[in-house]
């Protein structure tokens, strides 16, 4: 057992009120401890990445309590990686909201950020359904605060709309947990894995209902169409390095498919055939084509790149719903990717926005900036389109070769490929306006000339599409590891054994529990 595996829960939950307590009144304080706070993350994300390469599964029982009984972390190679990703989108978002002042247009905004790291770190490390649960309220609350801050009737209305929705999941999450623990008499996922293959075939009607809510609720964090609808106005009316942040949640509930069906619910599992392939690809082409579609009819930015976040869930969906080796490693090299596109675009839009009058897709005068603005959205935009050289050239190639020879295998190329054309021409009609066409337009006379964005919030982007070049640059190696990630996942035994020691067999109570 190692501890190490649950500092990055326990830091930015002790951060988070410190902050609050100590530093209320003190922004410069708060940075500091923000900033010092997230590079202690990504040195322990780095490690736990580390002792987990080697297929190694690192275990934590709080109490030492074992589990079942008790409440366990668990880290893989899945979730370490989940865990690093985090951290390190993290630090840049961070950079970005100190250097453009938004950290201080509102209270408590590195409070809510440690408890947002909080919920999401927690989400990716738990072993324990309830748990997964528990954390994804804690990542909802803290998401709702961050998503107000700096306040404005739009963003309230947003926010409003954003905790409804997914107090709608929250309720059928709890259902799902209800009705699995009337079946199995546990919500440990190791142990679940062993007593779920031990019902009765003709007894299968309460963990089907459960394996279905499941779903539902997990695809609604995953923004999948046709339970999509929460996420344009709440990412399109968040602050901007909210919205970026915002990039790494949606993942959390692809992550939650990945481990729930392969662990769980796998496809071979009888009690739930079928499950996977009836709606699931079908519904992640049809929210990669809408996610694109909205794209080329969005007539602001930021709900253009809002709407790019659902075709890169759409994208990630299908390579999760084909249930290989292929496509679970084709979807975590992809999930990489989406993420730091997302989270840049997000960045690039609020250096627009800082220099004029409004993100509306109109020709204006050129903004404060534009040149190292301009190239970093071109960077960007081709980055999310999936065109060459970048990675998401190279994650889309990935995801058609795991599509190769499946049932759906024309649908699947002839969407991938379709929506790509259709995000081109957006992101293309998008760069013209706000960057060519302005150049034919004169400020007014009086206009008084607006600051360029700090140099900080230029180097937070930067680092980002840095990043995106490394995952290119290193995309051989990162997609050998996500198979190996995509082995050990179609390979649980070893999972269930260091959690439960019991591979294979129904789990008893032992004497003084």
């Amino acid at each position: 057992m190692t501890h190490w595996l649950i500092a990055p829960v326990v830091l930015p939950a002790m951060l988070a009120p410190f902050i609050v307590l100590a530093a209320r009144f003190h922004i410069g304080i708060q940075r500091v401890f923000s900033i010092v706070g997230v590079l202690t993350l990504i040195a322990i994300a780095g490690g736990l990445a580390w002792a987990a390469s080697d297929g190694t599964v690192l275990l934590y029982q709080l109490g030492d309590w074992a589990a079942p009984f008790g409440i366990v972390l668990v880290g893989d190679k899945l979730s370490t990686i989940m865990v690093l990703l985090t951290a390190v989108l993290a630090l840049f978002v961070l950079i970005y909201a100190i250097s453009s002042g938004w950290d201080d247009r509102g209270w408590h905004f590195h409070a809510l950020f440690q408890f947002q790291l909080m919920g999401i770190l927690g989400a990716f490390l738990t072993g324990d359904l309830f748990n997964l649960f528990v954390f994804f309220e804690v990542l909802l609350i803290a998401s709702y605060g961050l998503m107000i801050h700096a306040g404005g009737n739009e963003r309230l209305r947003a926010g409003v709309q954003y905790v409804l929705f997914n107090l709608i999941g929250s309720t059928l999450f709890l259902f799902a947990l209800g009705a699995i623990y009337a079946e199995t008499g546990t919500l440990n996922m190791a142990d679940l894995a062993n007593r779920v293959d031990l019902i009765d075939a003709g007894e299968t009607v309460g963990i089907r209902v459960a394996a279905v809510l499941l779903l539902l609720v997990f695809a609604i964090k995953a923004a999948l169409v046709p339970l999509h609808f929460w996420l344009p106005s709440s990412y399109a009316e968040a602050p901007a390095p909210v919205a970026a942040l915002f990039a790494i949640m949606t993942k959390v509930g692809a992550y939650a498919i990945i481990r729930v069906y392969t662990l769980i619910f796998p496809t071979d599992l009888s009690v739930t055939s079928g499950l996977h392939d009836v709606w699931l690809l079908p519904a992640a082409l049809l929210s990669l084509a809408i996610g694109m579609v909205g794209v080329l009819a969005a007539k602001r930015l930021d709900r253009l790149v809002a709407f790019s976040i659902i075709g890169s869930m759409g994208m990630v969906m299908v390579s999760i719903a084909l249930f290989s080796p292929e496509g679970i490693a084709a979807a975590l090299y992809y999930i990489v990717h989406s993420t730091l596109a997302g989270a840049v675009l997000f960045l690039v839009a609020d250096l627009v926005r800082t220099g004029r009058a409004d993100l509306n897709l109109t020709p204006q005068p050129p903004v404060a900036g534009a040149t190292i603005t301009a190239g970093l959205f071109f960077i960007s935009a081709i980055a999310m389109c999936g065109l060459p050289p970048l990675s998401g050239f190279l994650g889309k190639l990935l995801v058609l070769d795991a599509a190769y020879g499946t049932d759906l295998m024309v649908w699947t190329w002839v969407v991938v490929l379709g929506s790509s054309l259709i995000s081109i021409v957006g992101f293309a009609r998008a760069g013209s306006v706000l960057f060519w066409k302005a150049q034919s337009i004169a400020p007014p006379q009086d206009a008084v000339p607006k600051a360029p964005p700090a140099t900080m919030s230029f180097v937070a982007a930067g680092g980002l599409i840095t990043l995106l070049a490394a995952h290119t640059v290193f995309a051989g190696q990162v997609h050998s590891y996500t198979t190996a990630i995509a082995a050990q996942l179609f390979e649980p035994a070893p999972y269930i054994s260091t959690v439960v020691d019991t591979p294979g067999k129904l789990s008893e109570p032992t004497e003084g529990h």
